[in-house]
């Protein structure tokens, strides 16, 4: 069932998802060269708690930590752990926080360093695909139009579309209805209404599609090792359009 946010509801998704902005926003200036992935968890974990909030990833199903943090082929939730960022590497972070009950959801790609052009292509494109989903967000529209204009956008720059993997309503829990997939057909699928709130989060590969899960049973890998990136918003349905309730903070 897809759940309506009241007015305060939605005023509490609004700072869990402020919570998100900040924390990416106060990461940042960390991920650089020789700097490991758990470290950088610990940062994450200690920032979020300073603002009374709960890194909601940590004990999820099992999950040990409070970042995914995802490195060059890794598509999404990879482990943090003792692996040292090199020059080139990109990573993407993806946090979900939770406060006084409500989440915030956002994942960014990283550069680490000086990247090659390769990878910078996959992140302008991968963000880009983000927003012309998020243009589809207002009453009336329908999930498949957000999902058919991640893809359309995707493929007109011959990027690898991820399709075991999709975005999802948010509130309480940090998966709730519906799944909001990266792939599908314009005018399909539930009509968006004022007061939902989705995560919309394109996950593109800068070679095939194709994608396999480790022996953790989280780590999600390119097949072919090309490198992946991950954009991820929170994104509230307004009365004519939409807000996005993790902002980046410059």
């Amino acid at each position: 069932m897809i759940s309506i946010k009241s007015e305060r509801e939605i005023n509490l998704m609004r700072e869990a998802g402020m919570m998100v902005s900040k924390t990416h926003k106060y990461l940042k200036p960390f991920i650089k060269e020789g700097i490991t992935t758990k470290e950088l968890d610990k940062i994450a974990e200690d920032y979020i708690r300073s603002m009374n909030g709960v890194p909601t990833c940590k004990g999820y199903e099992g999950f040990p930590a409070a970042l995914c943090t995802s490195v060059n082929d890794t598509v999404v939730h990879g482990i943090p752990g003792n692996y040292k960022l090199k020059n080139g590497d990109i990573i993407t972070i993806d946090m979900v926080i939770g406060y006084k009950g409500y989440q915030g959801d956002a994942a960014w790609t990283y550069a680490v360093g000086d990247i090659s052009d390769d990878k910078k292509y996959l992140m302008e494109h991968t963000e880009k695909a983000l927003y012309e989903g998020i243009k589809m967000v207002k009453p009336g529209n329908r999930i498949g139009d957000i999902s058919a204009s991640v893809y359309k956008y995707a493929k007109e720059h011959n990027l690898g579309v991820v399709k075991e993997l999709c975005g999802h309503g948010i509130g309480t829990e940090m998966h709730e209805a519906p799944d909001v997939p990266n792939y599908g057909t314009f005018n399909t699928g539930p009509r968006l209404k004022e007061g939902m709130v989705i995560c919309i989060e394109p996950m593109l590969n800068f070679g095939s599609s194709k994608v396999y899960l480790m022996d953790d049973e989280w780590t999600v890998k390119t097949m072919d090792k090309s490198p992946a990136a991950h954009y991820e918003h929170t994104v509230l349905v307004t009365k004519d359009g939409y807000e996005i309730l993790t902002p980046r903070l410059v």
